[in-house]
């Protein structure tokens, strides 16, 4: 839709009550209906919001249902008129379970159901007269398969955003390359081990020194149908499809890839870190949107009473993520490693973080850190990153993770998992100068040196001093005259404006 009542700059002046409903823009934001992605979809939704935008924010039926549990059933209520939640189903079996879906019936749903739902969304906006007509989609870069459909249907721009660090959309666009090189697929995980994970893939735009088990976990599929592998690949192939591209990270973080990447895709825009550029706006009074969250776990804050009786960078954070899980034997491990450590620890544990299991500690773990530790349900992560009592993080990888605790200054301990946490945690470690990578068979002896390393050490020191200089740069590329905050500018300027 074309916007021609004033110029793209004196709209974004204006603000929401600039525009009329008939030029009113309006982003329909779809995002991968996972804790992680819906977070950061959420976050560019509200920066849209702020720049004028009428937003539509789809989540399933079923993640819906898990918000009013975890935020209570009022938790849109003061949203403004033009900021509404809808929903779509999800394709599978109803289910009232406050609990992570089977990711592989969730990717099966989504490829085989959702195109038809989204397709009739847009539509239904399409005919309404109560809000304005959709200028764009903002699909998750792990929906478009789903959102490509509705976008050709009504001739609507389709704006991708990658929710993860440009390092891995590059790796994601290399996934045919390692089939064509004999790397990939892996038929066994056990493949990775005698030096073989090593083998150095050396052809990869903007990026050095990356090796096999560096790559995100996309290629790493057991199986005959490659099902799985296909599909990652098709979404590094899907980027070209996209009017604009998103990617949630830094320019200085990442400049050689992401200027590769601008020659690859068309449009490519760094944005980020995205809860930095709403810590900006919020700071308005008439920012609104302050309440709105879509964490679809509740939140427990009693840990920040318990953070702020502790000395400055005394504390080690520990949390794999909202989706991840770990065995029984290796929460033993962690368990008796930071024991042993004599550290302070604040430790996530989710419900459900052992799968099958109740996540039951040894006695010996409960009486040895009664005074050191806190056990806790999930927390507020931004806000406990940037206590000061917190000196390093225990985690995942995963990309929100691993964006705000550079955002905060804090340095890490790299325990990747799966999806793009390897190549996050590569980059934590080798180019970035902020972390210290655990083995993935995790032994307690493993854990109490490398959290006396961190919290204590000469190595650790030097982590934390290269981790402010990071959280300096976040801070200035997120700011109201910065990098990130001038390409999102751009953005409507080129494309959405336009």
């Amino acid at each position: 839709m074309s916007l021609e009542s004033s110029s793209s700059s004196e709209k974004k002046q204006m603000g929401s009550a600039g525009f009329d409903l008939a030029t009113k823009p309006h982003a329909v934001c779809i995002p991968c209906p996972v804790q992680s992605h819906i977070g950061a979809m959420l976050k560019l939704a509200k920066l849209l919001h702020h720049k004028g935008f009428h937003i539509s924010f789809v989540n399933t039926e079923f993640n819906h249902r898990r918000l009013a549990r975890a935020r209570g059933p009022e938790f849109a209520s003061g949203t403004p008129s033009d900021f509404e939640f809808l929903t779509i189903p999800d394709g599978l079996p109803p289910s009232d379970a406050d609990a992570i879906q089977d990711f592989q019936k969730l990717g099966d749903s989504m490829r085989n159901y959702m195109a038809g739902p989204i397709s009739d969304l847009v539509s239904s906006l399409g005919s309404n007269p109560s809000v304005p007509p959709v200028t764009c989609i903002v699909s998750d870069s792990f929906m478009t398969f789903v959102t490509s459909p509705a976008s050709s249907k009504f001739g609507i721009p389709l704006i991708h955003l990658f929710p993860m660090p440009g390092s891995a959309i590059m790796a994601l666009k290399q996934l045919r390359a390692q089939r064509e090189n004999g790397l990939a697929p892996l038929t066994d995980e056990s493949q990775l081990m005698n030096g073989y994970g090593n083998t150095p893939i050396n052809w990869i735009p903007g990026m050095k020194n990356v090796r096999l088990c560096d790559m995100p976990h996309f290629f790493r599929i057991t199986g005959s149908d490659d099902t799985m592998f296909n599909s990652s690949a098709d979404i590094g192939d899907n980027t070209d499809n996209a009017t604009a591209t998103i990617v949630h990270t830094f320019e200085v973080l990442e400049p050689d890839v992401l200027h590769a990447l601008s020659s690859m895709i068309p449009r490519v825009y760094a944005v980020g870190p995205l809860h930095l550029m709403i810590d900006q706006i919020t700071r308005e009074k008439s920012f609104a949107l302050k309440h709105i969250d879509c964490n679809l776990l509740e939140e427990h804050n009693e840990c920040l009473q318990w953070l702020d009786l502790k000395e400055p960078n005394s504390v080690i954070y520990v949390n794999f993520g909202s989706v991840a899980f770990i065995t029984h034997q290796q929460l033993v491990e962690f368990a008796m490693g930071l024991a042993n450590s004599n550290h302070y620890f604040l430790w996530v544990l989710r419900p459900d973080t052992v799968k099958g299991d109740n996540a039951t500690l040894p006695i010996e773990f409960v009486e040895k850190t009664r005074e050191r530790g806190f056990l806790s349900g999930w927390c507020p992560q931004e806000r406990v990153l940037c206590h000061p009592s917190i000196g390093g993080f225990l985690t995942h990888c995963g990309w929100n993770s691993t964006i705000e605790s550079l955002s905060a200054g804090v340095p890490m301990l790299c325990w990747p998992r799966f999806s793009d946490q390897p190549m996050n945690c590569k980059y934590i470690c080798d180019d970035w100068g902020v972390g210290l990578e655990m083995d993935s068979n995790v032994k307690r002896d493993e854990v109490e040196r490398l959290v006396r390393e961190l919290m204590e050490g000469e190595v650790g020191k030097k982590m934390r001093r290269k981790a402010m200089e990071w959280k300096k740069m976040a801070e200035e590329a997120a700011g109201e005259k910065g990098s990130s905050s001038q390409n999102l500018d751009k953005l409507l300027d080129e494309v959405l404006f336009k």
